[in-house]
Parts: structure tokens; C-alpha cells; sequence
């Protein structure tokens, strides 16, 4: 059975660091780039970061450059998403999914990050 579970959300105060994790089985993870997405409620679900197969190469939405980090250890079929100086509209749901345009092959249930200002 194919699954990514996302975990490590939860409610951070504003200016603070949360990391986010994305735990995959039942499909050859290190085959695959992997995308964090998130979706506000009311707004569009949008693409976070991505990152290749091999972690040599990543990608950022200009609204998380230089605060959000994306990495992976395909020894343990997992990818992180490292977020400091967290800001309200950072909120949201983030599902993480094999590939770099939602939904990509799989995808996630997604994990809820509260910001409080």
C-alpha cells in the first residue's frame, strides 16, 4: 500500500520553527521528487518547496525563501521541511506528494500549522 504521512505540525508563535516531516512506504522513494503544498482555508492549495530525487536540487516559493529548508534522508524514505521565523500567513494545511505539481503520483492527508501573532 502506497502512503506518505505527514507529522510535527502543530501551533507555533509567530517568529518561531516547526519541522515538518513526510514519512513514505510502498513505492520506491528515492525514485521520486518530493513537493510540500499547503492550502489556507478560503485560498488555493500552493506549491511550498520541492526537491529532487537525489537532494541536489531544490525549489522554494519566493514567499519562503530563506526561512523554510527542505531536505531528505531516502535511507529512512523521508522528507523534512525545516520552517523557522514562522508568520500568521504561513498557516495552513501541508500535504506533501510525490512529485512537484499537485497531486502528483501520491499524496498525503497533510498535517495543520497554526501561527499565532
Amino acid at each position: 500500500e502506497v502512503q506518505l504521512v505527514e507529522s510535527g505540525g502543530g501551533l507555533v508563535q509567530a517568529g518561531g520553527s516547526l519541522r515538518l516531516s513526510c514519512v513514505a512506504s510502498g513505492f520506491t522513494f528515492d525514485g521520486y521528487a518530493i513537493g510540500w503544498f499547503r492550502q489556507a482555508p478560503g485560498k488555493e492549495r500552493e506549491g511550498v518547496s520541492c526537491i529532487n530525487p537525489s537532494a541536489s536540487y531544490t525549489t522554494y516559493a519566493d514567499s519562503v525563501k530563506g526561512r523554510f529548508t527542505i531536505s531528505r534522508d531516502n535511507a529512512k524514505n523521508t522528507v523534512y521541511l525545516h520552517m523557522n521565523s514562522l508568520k500568521p500567513e504561513d498557516a495552513a494545511v501541508y500535504y506533501c506528494a510525490a512529485g512537484c505539481s499537485w497531486p502528483g503520483d501520491f499524496w498525503g492527508q497533510g498535517t495543520q500549522v497554526a501561527v499565532a501573532s
